[in-house]
Protein backbone atom coordinates (compact mmCIF):
# COMPACT_ATOMS: atom_id res chain seq x y z
CA UNK A 1 0.00 0.00 0.00
CA UNK A 2 1.27 3.45 -0.64
CA UNK A 3 1.31 4.95 2.54
CA UNK A 4 0.38 8.57 1.56
CA UNK A 5 -2.88 7.40 0.03
CA UNK A 6 -5.73 7.97 1.97
CA UNK A 7 -9.12 6.18 1.51
CA UNK A 8 -12.79 7.32 2.11
CA UNK A 9 -15.21 5.52 1.57
CA UNK A 10 -18.90 6.97 1.34
CA UNK A 11 -21.96 4.64 2.46
CA UNK A 12 -25.28 5.43 2.34
CA UNK A 13 -28.99 4.74 0.51
CA UNK A 14 -30.37 5.31 -3.01
CA UNK A 15 -31.67 8.92 -2.73
CA UNK A 16 -29.46 10.82 -0.17
CA UNK A 17 -27.81 12.26 -2.77
CA UNK A 18 -24.34 10.14 -2.15
CA UNK A 19 -23.29 10.81 -5.92
CA UNK A 20 -23.11 14.67 -5.83
CA UNK A 21 -21.13 14.51 -2.37
CA UNK A 22 -18.50 12.12 -3.66
CA UNK A 23 -18.07 14.30 -6.77
CA UNK A 24 -18.19 17.80 -4.30
CA UNK A 25 -15.26 15.71 -2.16
CA UNK A 26 -13.20 14.76 -5.35
CA UNK A 27 -13.57 17.89 -7.13
CA UNK A 28 -12.57 19.90 -3.77
CA UNK A 29 -9.70 17.19 -3.68
CA UNK A 30 -8.71 17.87 -7.34
CA UNK A 31 -8.36 21.70 -6.32
CA UNK A 32 -6.22 21.29 -3.45
CA UNK A 33 -3.36 19.60 -5.15
CA UNK A 34 -3.75 16.05 -5.25
CA UNK A 35 -4.12 12.90 -7.73
CA UNK A 36 -7.75 11.72 -6.82
CA UNK A 37 -9.15 8.60 -8.10
CA UNK A 38 -13.27 7.89 -7.68
CA UNK A 39 -14.78 4.44 -8.26
CA UNK A 40 -18.26 4.60 -9.62
CA UNK A 41 -21.38 4.11 -7.23
CA UNK A 42 -21.61 0.30 -6.48
CA UNK A 43 -24.89 -1.46 -5.47
CA UNK A 44 -28.39 -0.49 -5.87
CA UNK A 45 -28.33 2.76 -6.71
CA UNK A 46 -32.07 3.78 -7.35
CA UNK A 47 -33.95 5.13 -4.10
CA UNK A 48 -33.66 2.90 -1.19
CA UNK A 49 -31.12 0.29 -2.28
CA UNK A 50 -27.52 0.48 -0.51
CA UNK A 51 -24.49 3.05 -2.21
CA UNK A 52 -20.88 3.10 -1.61
CA UNK A 53 -18.55 5.49 -3.37
CA UNK A 54 -14.88 5.35 -2.72
CA UNK A 55 -12.82 8.57 -3.15
CA UNK A 56 -8.49 8.60 -2.61
CA UNK A 57 -6.39 10.62 -2.68
CA UNK A 58 -2.82 11.31 -2.12
CA UNK A 59 1.03 11.93 -4.59
CA UNK A 60 -0.18 9.29 -6.66
CA UNK A 61 -3.20 6.94 -6.69
CA UNK A 62 -3.05 4.13 -9.05
CA UNK A 63 -6.85 2.10 -8.25
CA UNK A 64 -10.22 4.10 -7.41
CA UNK A 65 -11.21 1.00 -5.05
CA UNK A 66 -9.96 0.91 -1.21
CA UNK A 67 -8.89 -2.52 -0.24
CA UNK A 68 -10.37 -4.09 2.51
CA UNK A 69 -9.64 -2.84 6.10
CA UNK A 70 -7.65 0.36 4.58
CA UNK A 71 -10.56 3.49 4.79
CA UNK A 72 -9.50 5.85 6.73
CA UNK A 73 -12.88 7.69 7.32
CA UNK A 74 -16.08 6.01 7.05
CA UNK A 75 -18.62 8.37 5.59
CA UNK A 76 -21.71 7.29 6.75
CA UNK A 77 -25.14 8.84 5.33
CA UNK A 78 -27.41 6.25 7.01
CA UNK A 79 -26.75 4.56 10.40
CA UNK A 80 -26.95 0.51 9.24
CA UNK A 81 -25.22 1.01 6.50
CA UNK A 82 -22.60 3.18 8.53
CA UNK A 83 -22.77 0.24 10.51
CA UNK A 84 -22.17 -2.59 7.48
CA UNK A 85 -19.27 -0.97 6.39
CA UNK A 86 -17.28 -0.87 9.83
CA UNK A 87 -15.03 -3.94 8.95
CA UNK A 88 -13.67 -1.80 5.95
CA UNK A 89 -11.85 0.63 8.45
CA UNK A 90 -8.52 0.70 9.34
CA UNK A 91 -7.66 0.05 12.90
CA UNK A 92 -6.98 4.19 13.36
CA UNK A 93 -9.75 4.80 11.44
CA UNK A 94 -12.42 7.27 11.56
CA UNK A 95 -16.24 7.54 11.29
CA UNK A 96 -18.52 10.53 10.27
CA UNK A 97 -21.42 9.33 9.81
CA UNK A 98 -25.14 10.79 10.01
CA UNK A 99 -27.90 9.97 12.67
CA UNK A 100 -30.94 9.56 10.11
CA UNK A 101 -32.30 5.66 9.64
CA UNK A 102 -34.18 4.55 6.47
CA UNK A 103 -36.01 1.50 6.91
CA UNK A 104 -34.62 -1.30 4.92
CA UNK A 105 -37.57 -3.13 2.52
CA UNK A 106 -37.46 -5.97 4.65
CA UNK A 107 -37.56 -3.68 8.19
CA UNK A 108 -40.59 -1.51 6.26
CA UNK A 109 -42.83 -4.46 6.11
CA UNK A 110 -42.39 -6.24 9.25
CA UNK A 111 -40.33 -8.91 8.24
CA UNK A 112 -37.34 -7.74 10.12
CA UNK A 113 -36.26 -5.13 12.86
CA UNK A 114 -33.95 -2.31 12.67
CA UNK A 115 -30.90 -3.01 14.98
CA UNK A 116 -30.88 -1.58 18.24
CA UNK A 117 -28.04 0.49 19.65
CA UNK A 118 -26.47 1.12 16.15
CA UNK A 119 -24.25 4.64 17.71
CA UNK A 120 -23.08 2.52 20.92
CA UNK A 121 -22.16 -0.65 18.31
CA UNK A 122 -20.60 1.81 16.23
CA UNK A 123 -18.67 4.10 18.69
CA UNK A 124 -17.44 0.66 20.73
CA UNK A 125 -16.01 -0.29 17.24
CA UNK A 126 -14.56 2.84 16.43
CA UNK A 127 -13.70 5.40 19.23
CA UNK A 128 -13.26 8.36 16.61
CA UNK A 129 -16.54 8.41 15.47
CA UNK A 130 -18.49 11.87 14.92
CA UNK A 131 -22.41 11.86 14.79
CA UNK A 132 -24.08 14.05 13.50
CA UNK A 133 -28.36 15.14 13.19
CA UNK A 134 -27.88 15.79 9.29
CA UNK A 135 -32.21 16.06 8.87
CA UNK A 136 -32.44 18.19 11.79
CA UNK A 137 -29.86 20.63 10.32
CA UNK A 138 -30.55 20.40 6.56
CA UNK A 139 -34.29 21.44 8.00
CA UNK A 140 -32.91 24.39 9.58
CA UNK A 141 -30.66 25.16 6.55
CA UNK A 142 -33.96 25.51 4.60
CA UNK A 143 -34.18 22.21 3.12
CA UNK A 144 -34.43 18.21 4.18
CA UNK A 145 -32.46 17.78 1.08
CA UNK A 146 -29.42 19.19 1.75
CA UNK A 147 -28.53 16.49 4.23
CA UNK A 148 -25.63 15.85 1.96
CA UNK A 149 -24.10 19.43 2.22
CA UNK A 150 -24.73 19.07 5.98
CA UNK A 151 -22.01 15.68 5.95
CA UNK A 152 -19.87 17.42 3.71
CA UNK A 153 -19.17 20.25 6.25
CA UNK A 154 -19.00 18.23 9.09
CA UNK A 155 -16.74 15.46 7.21
CA UNK A 156 -14.48 19.04 6.06
CA UNK A 157 -13.48 19.52 9.68
CA UNK A 158 -11.09 16.18 9.24
CA UNK A 159 -9.53 17.54 5.37
CA UNK A 160 -6.89 20.44 6.01
CA UNK A 161 -8.52 21.91 2.72
CA UNK A 162 -9.10 25.87 2.55
CA UNK A 163 -12.61 26.47 3.61
CA UNK A 164 -12.75 28.70 0.12
CA UNK A 165 -11.83 25.68 -2.17
CA UNK A 166 -15.41 23.73 -0.93
CA UNK A 167 -17.26 27.25 -1.27
CA UNK A 168 -15.94 27.24 -5.07
CA UNK A 169 -16.83 23.72 -5.90
CA UNK A 170 -20.65 24.28 -4.19
CA UNK A 171 -21.10 27.21 -5.96
CA UNK A 172 -20.13 25.46 -9.40
CA UNK A 173 -22.24 22.37 -9.19
CA UNK A 174 -25.25 23.50 -7.50
CA UNK A 175 -28.14 25.19 -9.11
CA UNK A 176 -27.80 28.97 -8.65
CA UNK A 177 -31.33 29.29 -6.82
CA UNK A 178 -30.47 26.41 -4.47
CA UNK A 179 -27.01 27.67 -3.51
CA UNK A 180 -27.68 29.83 -0.48
CA UNK A 181 -29.11 26.96 1.52
CA UNK A 182 -26.55 24.84 0.28
CA UNK A 183 -23.83 26.65 1.25
CA UNK A 184 -25.40 27.38 4.92
CA UNK A 185 -26.34 23.39 4.92
CA UNK A 186 -22.05 22.88 4.74
CA UNK A 187 -21.77 26.13 7.26
CA UNK A 188 -24.20 24.33 9.86
CA UNK A 189 -22.44 20.71 9.09
CA UNK A 190 -18.95 22.12 9.68
CA UNK A 191 -20.03 24.03 12.83
CA UNK A 192 -21.21 21.00 14.74
CA UNK A 193 -18.25 19.31 14.66
CA UNK A 194 -15.67 19.13 17.47
CA UNK A 195 -12.42 19.69 16.55
CA UNK A 196 -11.09 15.45 15.44
CA UNK A 197 -8.81 13.59 17.27
CA UNK A 198 -5.32 13.85 18.16
CA UNK A 199 -4.28 10.83 16.41
CA UNK A 200 -6.21 11.62 13.29
CA UNK A 201 -4.76 15.07 13.48
CA UNK A 202 -1.04 13.32 14.12
CA UNK A 203 -1.27 11.91 10.57
CA UNK A 204 -1.27 15.00 8.58
CA UNK A 205 -4.01 15.26 5.39
CA UNK A 206 -1.31 16.65 3.69
CA UNK A 207 0.92 13.45 4.02
CA UNK A 208 3.02 13.14 0.88
CA UNK A 209 2.16 16.37 -0.69
CA UNK A 210 4.81 18.49 -2.30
Amino acid sequence: MNEDVRNILLAGVGGQGILLASELLAEVLLLAGYDVKKSEIHGMSQRGGSVTSHVRYGSNVLSPLIKHGEVNILFGFELLETYRYLPMLRRDGAVFANTQRILPAPVAIGAADYPQDLEGKICHACPDTHFVDGLTLASRAGHPRTVNMVLLGALSTALDIPHILWHEVIAEKVPQQLLQENLLAFQLGHDSQFPVSEALNKESMYAGRE
